[in-house]
């Protein structure tokens, strides 16, 4: 066991004194607030790629238009929910993620699996460690940054995380919650969509992977 894996089960058996009696509470206000299901689960890519199911809780109802589609982030997003988000607290059923040894507290943030095959091979590096509840990208920025802003920060991580880095990305994410800066890009309630990193970014994407997955066979 790695020293990052022995001190992400640590802080979150310990966190899970105060955690726990507040997901139950903020489950209950999602039930009332929103309706069920409580959590939102979703394929997310992890380690080298690899799917995982990322659970938080729902901050959107599951509103559609007269064609059945679902209708706009913005409208979707509730009142309460936008106070998880802002807050973070949406989050917390991400612990469980961490437990169980799909993400790290810290580390790049788990995104779409259909963004896959539009990363460059220089942004698919961010999938060479552990996906993380929080971020360097999510404290200098989180969505009011751009795509590739994200992204040079997140391969920086790659290249430079410690456990005395994640000490300071977590007292800062801290600040960032409290301060509540960065929620939502601007003009948009969540985040646009990626829609990709340029050059031949498929074949990219699939050599990275292969060469990571060696490299840790190697390892």
């Amino acid at each position: 066991m790695t020293v990052k894996r022995a001190f992400d089960i640590a802080a979150v058996l310990l966190g899970a004194i105060v955690a726990v009696p507040i997901a139950v509470l903020i489950a209950l206000l999602v039930r009332v607030n929103i309706g069920t299901p409580v959590f939102f689960i979703q394929r997310r890519p992890g380690l080298l790629g690899k799917p995982f199911h990322l659970v938080k809780f729902r901050t959107m109802t599951n509103r559609v238009d007269k064609d059945g589609a679902l209708l706009p982030d913005a409208e979707r997003l509730t009142r309460f929910g936008r106070f998880l988000r802002s807050t973070s607290l949406d989050e917390l059923p991400e612990l469980w993620n961490v437990l169980k040894g799909e993400m790290s507290l810290v580390g790049p943030r788990p995104l779409l699996m259909e963004y896959l095959p539009l990363y460059s091979s220089e942004q698919a590096r961010r999938h060479d460690v552990q996906p993380g509840v929080t971020g360097w990208a999510q404290v200098n920025g989180r969505n009011a940054i751009s795509w590739e802003q994200k992204f040079e920060l997140d391969a920086w991580y790659v290249d430079n995380h410690s456990l005395r880095l994640d000490l300071r990305i977590l007292a800062l994410t801290f600040l960032k919650i409290i301060r509540r800066d960065g929620i939502s890009a601007e003009g948009s309630a969540t985040m646009e969509r990626f829609t990709g990193g340029g050059g031949d970014r498929f074949l990219d994407q699939k050599r990275h992977i292969e060469r990571a997955s060696r490299q840790m066979d190697i390892r």
